[in-house]
């Protein structure tokens, strides 16, 4: 809904733009007889009807029948009109002035129904994806907690120590895949609120890649992450920065076969902290990487599991730092994503001194 500054501001503008465009055919009447200057305040009319509501538009109408016969047609500088084919002539513009007004703010708003119908249609599908996607990714962990539990409370006696280890490290792999979904949900909301606000904080990238490792459960692939020394502090905010990392090797574990290899570069380059995460799998697709960033998007034929958040996620946060992530094909095979984040940067020893 618009302020009243808003409504304001349109009223001042309609009149401005037909108060400027009289003033410049008045200037120029020497060349110009009082029908181009119809014609002219006629296509500054329309081109208000385009932009602003309807009230503002018929005040530009108005004012524009009126200065034409006032400063254009015979006798200037009154509102009589000398003969019979001028009063026609002054009658149609102003017919004519107001209907071209209606019409096109009319067409304008069956424009915008559409477009919001469009909309809709497109919001309500996303969200029917998302909850096929989370109805298979939230129940498969809920469901595994639930018939672990029952277990353990069911054999308690019969099962021995390590069978139970087992099941409670089966329940811990669950709760935190059930976190995770919920945490990308929540980010997704926060993202799409536009409220989002980086918080920007000293941060040793080397110890947090080591944490993000921690964090992955994926006994079947190699993660290769070598400490860039010396690397400085990058001044980012962590919290964004993390789910960054997060969300880029949980996909790198989910479209990798078994047993492939993730490496991790982090490099300070042109004032900027850039993260590499690279792969040795299939790659991907020319035609998919365009869209791999939209949300809910999955690659066609790919395994199952995955809401489509994640890369819709990494993206966000990386904005939100004023930064950019960039995916690309290796020529020996896999993929890489690059994220860069504008930063300050300083060393350990200087910041002691700060």
């Amino acid at each position: 809904m618009k302020t009243p500054q808003a409504h304001t501001r349109q009223y001042l503008i309609s009149i401005a733009a037909i108060l400027l465009v009289s003033a410049i055919c008045f200037y120029f009447k020497a060349e110009l007889n009082y029908r181009a200057a119809a014609l002219a305040l006629l296509l500054t009319v329309s081109v208000v009807a385009m932009l602003f509501d309807i009230l503002p538009v018929l005040i530009s109408a108005l004012l524009s029948a009126f200065i034409w016969n006032y400063c254009f047609i015979p006798p200037l500088f009154t509102l009589d009109i000398s003969n019979t084919e001028d009063l026609l002539m002054f009658l149609s513009y102003f017919f004519v002035a107001l209907l071209n007004s209606v019409l096109t703010f009319k067409i304008r708003q069956a424009e915008k129904k559409a477009r919001d119908k469009e909309e809709k249609e497109n919001t309500i599908k996303l969200y029917n994806t998302l909850l096929n996607s989370l109805s298979h990714e939230l129940r498969t962990p809920i469901a595994t907690i639930l018939g672990t539990v029952d277990t353990l409370k069911d054999n308690k006696d019969k099962l021995s120590q390590p069978q139970q280890l087992d099941l409670l490290n089966d329940i811990d792999i669950a709760g935190m895949r059930l976190n995770r979904q919920v945490e990308n949900i929540l980010n997704m909301s926060r993202l799409e609120s536009g409220m989002l606000q980086a918080k920007r904080d000293w941060c040793d990238m080397n110890e947090l890649v080591n944490n993000a490792l921690q964090k992955i459960e994926a006994t079947q692939h190699t993660f290769i992450f070598k400490e860039t020394e010396p690397l400085p502090l990058f001044k980012l905010d962590i919290g964004f920065t993390e789910q960054i990392l997060l969300n880029l090797l949980h996909n790198a574990v989910h479209y990798t076969p078994a047993g492939s290899q993730v490496e991790i570069i982090v490099r300070h380059e042109a004032e900027a902290c850039m993260i590499s995460i690279s792969d040795n799998g299939k790659g991907i697709p020319e035609a998919e990487i365009s869209l791999l960033f939209d949300k809910f998007y999955r690659l066609p034929h790919s395994k199952t599991g995955g809401s489509g958040l994640g890369l819709s996620i990494v993206k966000g946060f990386a904005e939100a730092q004023n930064g950019s992530v960039h995916l690309s094909n290796n020529s020996s095979g896999g993929a890489t994503f690059t994220v860069m984040i504008p930063a300050e940067t300083t060393y350990l020893n200087n910041l002691k001194h700060e």
